[in-house]
Formats: C-alpha cells, sequence, structure tokens
C-alpha cells in the first residue's frame, strides 16, 4: 500500500466518514486512496469553511472532524478554522499537502517550506500537534499519535503535512487499528473536600462550562443538582447542558445572559460555587467581574491544570474529566451523606419567584416589539415556536449570538452550538453543514447576521451539491451589528463605517441553487411555514430584514471595554 492509502485506511478503522477540503496537485496521492475508500470527500468553496465544516461535524458527533488543503494557500487558508477549533478544544485533523522532498528550497510552485518547514512550525502555535512525514515506514506511528494527541486530554485539532513524493511511496501492510484511550484520573482528596463544601453550604450555585459539553456530562449535572437542590447556571457556550426550562436552571451567565442567572448569583450571596469545565474567560464573567466570586468557597473541575486557578482563587482545584469527577463527586456526598434525607430548601421557590419577575417583563417588552419593523427579539420567539424540540442551533458570532443566547431557551443538550473561543465571523455559516452529516435525522439552523453569511454564504452552494438540507436564517440589517451598536454605546466616532447597501440573500441563495425566501414580518415564520421546509429537504435561506436600530444585549461587554480597554 501507499503512505497515503494507509493514511485514509487508518482514519477509516477509527470511523471517519466524510474529509472536508479542497482538492490540489500535492494532495494526488490522498485523491487517489479515497477513490478506494468508503470515506466520502466534500468539495467546499474554500478552506476555511471545510476546516468550520469538520469542526462542526466533530461538535455533534463526538468523533474526530478531518479536513485538507493542498500545498501554500489552500494550507493557509484552512488555519482561522483550525485556530477557531483549538480555542474550543475540539478534536479535527488537518492534512495539507506539500511539494516533493527532492525539491525543497527551490521554489516550487505553492512551496511552504524553508529549512525551518514553515508550515508545519505554524500550525504548531493554533494545534494540539503538527508534523511532516518524512519518512513513509513511520506512517502509522505518525497517524496514531495525532488521533491520541487530537481524541484525549484536553482535546483539540492536529496537522500532518504530507510531501507528495513520500506519499507515493509503498509501504508494509500493517494491522491499522489505532487504539484510543481516555484517562480516567481524578482527585479523590479534592472529591471528599468539594463534597463537604456542598454538603454544608447554604446558598450554593453550580456554573457548568464548554467543558461540560465536550466530555457529555448532562446526566450528571441534573442528578448532582437534582439531589442536592442547587442551581445551575452554564457559559454562554455551555448554554443547554442543563435544560434551561428545569425548575433549577438559572440560565446563562455573562455575555447577552439571562438576569436570573445575574441576579441569582451576584445580588443572592452564593456561599459555595462548583465551577465545572470552565476557565472563567471574558464572555462568561462579564469581564471578570469580582460580584461573581462566592463569599465562602470556590471548586473549579477542568481537565486542564492550566485552567484552575487562572482567573480566580479557588478553595478546591479538582484535575480530571468533567463527567468522571462529576460521577465520583455523587459518589462522594451519597457516601458522606448517609441515610439523612436532605433538607428541602427554599431554592427552587426563590428562583421561581425571580423567573415570574423576569418573565412579566419579557413579555412586557416582547408584547412592545410585534409591530414593523420585525424586531429581533420577536424573530428568536418565531423560530424556537415553530421549530421542532430536537433542532440544532448554530449561532454566529455578532449580534446574532448575542439575541440567540438571551431568548433561545435550549431544553434539549448538545443543541446549541456558537464558536465563541475564537469569535471567528462566518464560522456558522459553514460549520452547520457538518453537523447535518453528523445528525441527518435532525433539523440544524444556522442563525447569522448578513455580514457573517458575505464572509462564508458560498457554502450554501456546497450543501446544494451534496443535497445538504441545513437551514440558514439571515438577520439582515445591512450593517456589521455589534460594531454599529458597539460604537454607539460606547459614543466612538465611526472611522470605519460599519453599514453597507441592502443585499438581497434571496438571489444570491437562488445563484447558488438553494431556496430563498424573503421575510420581513412577525407571523411569518410560523410552525407550518418551517416543517414545510424541514420536509422539503431543501437547503434553504431565510432573508429576514430586521430592524437595524434594534439594540441588542451587549451591555456587558461594551461595559467591559469601558472598564478594562480604556
Amino acid at each position: 500500500m501507499t503512505a497515503a492509502e494507509i493514511i485514509i485506511k487508518c482514519l477509516e478503522k477509527h470511523g471517519v466518514e466524510y474529509l472536508f477540503g479542497i482538492p490540489g496537485g500535492a494532495l494526488t496521492p490522498i485523491n487517489e486512496a479515497l477513490y478506494k475508500s468508503k470515506i466520502k470527500a466534500i468539495v467546499t468553496k474554500h478552506e476555511e469553511g471545510a476546516a468550520f465544516m469538520a469542526d462542526g461535524y466533530a461538535r455533534v458527533s463526538g468523533k474526530i472532524g478531518l479536513c485538507c488543503g493542498t500545498a501554500g494557500p489552500g494550507a493557509t487558508n484552512l488555519t482561522t478554522g483550525i485556530a477557531s477549533s483549538y480555542a474550543d478544544s475540539i478534536p479535527v485533523l488537518a492534512l495539507t499537502g506539500q511539494v516533493a522532498t527532492s525539491v525543497f528550497g527551490k521554489g516550487a510552485v505553492q512551496e511552504f517550506v524553508g529549512e525551518s518547514l514553515s508550515i508545519v512550525n505554524m500550525f504548531k502555535r493554533i494545534t494540539k500537534y503538527s508534523d511532516i512525514i518524512i519518512n513513509e515506514q513511520r506512517v502509522q506511528e505518525v497517524v496514531s499519535k495525532a488521533l491520541r494527541m487530537a481524541l484525549t486530554g484536553r482535546t483539540g485539532p492536529v496537522h500532518l503535512n504530507l510531501p507528495i513524493d513520500i506519499m507515493k511511496r509503498e509501504v508494509p501492510e500493517k494491522d491499522r487499528t489505532i487504539p484510543i484511550g481516555q484517562t480516567a484520573v481524578f482527585d479523590r482528596e479534592g472529591v471528599k473536600q468539594a463534597a463537604r463544601l456542598l454538603l454544608n453550604a447554604q446558598m450554593p450555585v453550580i456554573i457548568a462550562g464548554w467543558g461540560t459539553v465536550l466530555s457529555r456530562a448532562d446526566a450528571e449535572i441534573r442528578e448532582l443538582a437534582e439531589i442536592m437542590d442547587i442551581p445551575v447556571a452554564t457559559s454562554p457556550k455551555g448554554k443547554g447542558i442543563f435544560n434551561e426550562l428545569h425548575p433549577l436552571s438559572l440560565g446563562v451567565f455573562g455575555f447577552a445572559g439571562s438576569p436570573v442567572t445575574k441576579k441569582y448569583i451576584t445580588e443572592n450571596g452564593v456561599d459555595v460555587m462548583l465551577a465545572i469545565g470552565t476557565s472563567f474567560n471574558e464572555w462568561m464573567t462579564s469581564g471578570w467581574d469580582k460580584r461573581l466570586l462566592p463569599r465562602e468557597a470556590l471548586i473549579q473541575i477542568d481537565i486542564d491544570a492550566g485552567e484552575i486557578g487562572k482567573n480566580y482563587n479557588v478553595t478546591a482545584g479538582i484535575i480530571g474529566d468533567a463527567r468522571i469527577v462529576l460521577r465520583e463527586l455523587i459518589y462522594e456526598i451519597k457516601r458522606q451523606r448517609g441515610t439523612k434525607s436532605l433538607r428541602k430548601s427554599k431554592r427552587q421557590r426563590e428562583i421561581k419567584k425571580i423567573k415570574e419577575k423576569f418573565d412579566v417583563m419579557d413579555k412586557r417588552e416582547l408584547s412592545q416589539k410585534n409591530g414593523m419593523p420585525y424586531k429581533p427579539q420577536r424573530l428568536m420567539k418565531d423560530l424556537v415556536n415553530s421549530l421542532p424540540d430536537d433542532t440544532i442551533y448554530f449561532v454566529d458570532n455578532g449580534n446574532s449570538m448575542a439575541w440567540a443566547i438571551r431568548y433561545i431557551n435550549s431544553a434539549k443538550p448538545y443543541s446549541f452550538y456558537v464558536g465563541l473561543g475564537f469569535a471567528s465571523m462566518g464560522y456558522a455559516v459553514a460549520a452547520p453543514i457538518g453537523a447535518k452529516l453528523a445528525a441527518p435525522e435532525r433539523p440544524v439552523i444556522a442563525i447569522v447576521g448578513d455580514g457573517s453569511f458575505l464572509m462564508n454564504g458560498m457554502e450554501v452552494a456546497t450543501a446544494v451539491n451534496y443535497n445538504i438540507p441545513v437551514i440558514w436564517v439571515v438577520m439582515n440589517n445591512s450593517m456589521l451589528g455589534m460594531v454599529y451598536h458597539g460604537w454607539k454605546l460606547l459614543c466612538s466616532p465611526e472611522g470605519f463605517q460599519p453599514r453597507f447597501k441592502q443585499v438581497n440573500f434571496v438571489k444570491i441563495a437562488e445563484g447558488l441553487g438553494a431556496r430563498g425566501i424573503r421575510i420581513t414580518r412577525p407571523g411569518e415564520i410560523s410552525k407550518k411555514f418551517m416543517n414545510d421546509i424541514i420536509s422539503s429537504g431543501v437547503p434553504t435561506v431565510l432573508d429576514v430584514i430586521i430592524d437595524p436600530e434594534e439594540v441588542p444585549p451587549i451591555q456587558s461587554r461594551t461595559e467591559t471595554i469601558e472598564r478594562l480597554y480604556n
């Protein structure tokens, strides 16, 4: 077998189903190996879109995502997508083509080598592991290492650079099974201390971050919350890991978060906080607000030791996978509690009272948003009321993210995704295509701003080409909304002009082979309307004209900028 065939066979054995990318001369051996493989190649319109699709596939499937680019610009075009996966700890393998080793340094077409193997070094900054396969005899060992690095510990992307002549060389066939195991370790003493602190707490709270999503810890969070009667808040990225309709749910804390959460955590005097899989970054803490800190004890669980105590001092820091540590914590709480039944607290009643107060305010606000022009708040509610409960939402960065975090209640775990680690615009235009391939039986909705759609909207043609029925909801307000409203709130002059002429996304969608529908008023999006689109199985773009002057819930972000950066 050739070295390229060994790589593809290894990935096939590991359950890889799709390769997202754009072919090129330097990838010819990989192309020939794919011809004999069950892995399906999805040719995208740009390598950034390929990386985002691999990321979306990995997020929803829990498997490794696979993308590729040819030598030189094909490889560099992958970097924003791979950096996004790195920031969000998503396991993606990026394969990049390379010119033949015999012409290294001679100036071959699309060569990006140099004496220090520049492309490998560039990817080292944005991956867990980056290497060049320079010896065909070691191809399986290198692929095995890359997969283990991607899928163990704090997961993340990896990169392999493939010189064309090495990939063509024949290699003796070996067993291509690559066992991947996760280290199931935890700090027993730390777990015991955390159990004692929680059992003695009067006003505890759980904050579930992105790490709980990565470890699939929804059942453990729910069990712990219910047996201890502890309210649960999530970070923006962790949204939905705990049913937001549950009586103990506080909703999102931080950027565009729920006022219920803010009131309960910053005004009610929380004494013990259990933070799981969150680094307490700027988005989640509203710029490291000191009011977030509990009065007595902060317990932090994270698989990455470097995240523990990074932004707030901790009382108990426990290194380990969120799901494994939570299982042990639940066991330890039950052991320490013994036969004593937990005294039923008033917490659910307190939360209900706070929620009722803000529900009245929300209903009053929404009742004033039913007219024209179409308000983004009403659009979010129309979508939630019209879509099935198992819908998967991908939300882009910008105002669309703020509106969705604030007004979409996520009741099903692993149904709400936003690429907030790197906060790249255009992420949610392409990533849902990979997500739909991972979950073909579920509706996949992309909520994106018009600025974001203009960056990666050509990937609609990729969905059309492979009959992948994603639905894009484009919030059309003819501007870069977060920039516009952020500058307005900060009273900043507009050197750059964030407004632009209105784009007709219906015509763009139709030109790319998709269905395009213009939406201008409340009520046009209904259950029947969305059911018809979903049942048609056609990639669809909804061009929704919204009120450009409606201010999104980004005040915490602008306050952070004023406090920290001015």
